[in-house]
């Protein structure tokens, strides 16, 4: 008779299309769950402590309702020049973005918190990787634009596709953190809390 307790079932408190496409990786089953959180920044938080802040309180949200879980909640912000920029939603926002960036880097602070409410358990983690842009062509920025049409990501910055060739380096611990889930960390928290992974 085997003695072993079932595999908690394991949630992303997400409902990111990049972090679902990430964490299938991972070869593990997961369900997607949307955490109703307000990422609206306090006065005077920086941008390290907010997705810090978001990243704990996406995976709390979801524990909420399934306590026996194991969950993963993540944020991620981008700062150039000391402010954290956000996704540009639109072309002409895009643009403004790469232009200023064009021969500059910019930061990704991508933050994940592994929780399990019945347990106790909890880990935090966040991933800083830079990006080092070449220096750019109006020509080139208009082209990536119009293939790529990055609106949704952080900094018009679709690293996994296309927008690879706007850089002249990335410096990082972990490639996947770029794309807004670290799955080294995760993969390593997800094992400190029981979950069987190779």
């Amino acid at each position: 008779m085997n003695s072993e307790s079932p595999p908690r079932r394991l949630i992303l408190a997400s409902t990111s299309k990049y972090r679902n496409m990430l964490l299938r990786r991972l070869a593990h089953p997961f369900a997607c769950v949307a955490p109703e959180t307000d990422e609206t920044a306090e006065p005077g938080e920086s941008p390290a402590v907010l997705t810090g802040r978001l990243a704990q309180q996406k995976a709390q949200a979801v524990a909420v309702e399934h306590p026996s879980a194991i969950i993963i909640g993540s944020d991620q912000v981008a700062i150039f020049d000391g402010r954290a920029i956000g996704k540009p939603g639109n072309h002409d926002a895009a643009l403004a973005q790469l232009s200023a960036f064009s021969g500059h880097s910019i930061d990704f602070l991508t933050a994940v918190t592994v929780i399990c409410k019945e347990n106790g358990f909890a880990e935090h983690y966040t991933d800083r990787t830079r990006v080092c842009f070449r220096n750019l062509q109006a020509v080139e920025i208009e082209r990536y634009l119009r293939q790529e049409e990055p609106y949704d990501c952080a900094g018009a910055c679709k690293a996994e596709s296309l927008g690879i060739v706007l850089f002249e380096r990335i410096v990082c611990d972990d490639p996947t953190a770029l794309t807004g889930l670290p799955l080294i960390r995760t993969a390593a928290m997800l094992r400190n809390a029981g979950m069987p992974l190779p």
